[in-house]
């Protein structure tokens, strides 16, 4: 995928439509509200963006699938800039994968 935003609208029309961001509690669905921990979420996909011109535009995308059925996705700078709780969050996930995704 060429871009961030490419990538994004791809999954958002395969049904990853739930937005999710990192809260002391854990992940959190933001229209659901619902709270997921390491061990109810699995990464079924991840996507990592370059900045063309600054290395701050680093980013990834995390594709994911909850226990109860929600798919939605989170997106964190990669690198320097990262936000340190998905980065611990991410490393207690047990399953993480990565397959191709044509756009």
């Amino acid at each position: 995928m060429k871009s961030l935003a490419t990538c994004l609208h791809t999954v958002v029309k395969e049904g990853y439509t739930e937005d999710f961001k990192m809260t002391e509690q854990g992940l959190e669905s933001l229209q659901k509200h619902n709270n997921y921990g390491p061990e109810q979420i699995q990464i079924v996909n991840f996507f990592r963006f370059e900045g063309q011109s600054d290395p701050d535009d680093n980013a990834i995308l995390y594709v994911i699938e909850t226990s109860d059925g929600t798919k939605g996705t989170l997106i964190d700078a990669y690198g320097i800039y990262n936000d340190p709780k998905v980065s611990k969050f991410m490393r207690d996930v047990e399953t993480i994968k990565k397959r191709n995704v044509k756009n």
